[in-house]
């Protein structure tokens, strides 16, 4: 998934938010593409989604 889409699959959480939530280690697992854009598979984004569902 691009961020693009983790943003709009969170009901519109920031671009910024995001970002920051993965320099403090809260965001979904994410990988770096040869031009630099991230991507997430989305098994991850389902797999930390279901993590903060829990710890909730």
């Amino acid at each position: 998934m691009t961020v693009r889409q983790v943003l709009n699959e969170l009901g519109g959480v920031s671009r910024r938010t995001f970002y920051r939530w993965r320099e403090l280690g809260h965001g979904p697992a994410a990988f770096k593409l040869p031009n630099g854009e991230l991507r997430v598979w989305r098994s991850d984004f389902s797999t930390w989604l279901r993590e903060l569902e829990a710890a909730a």
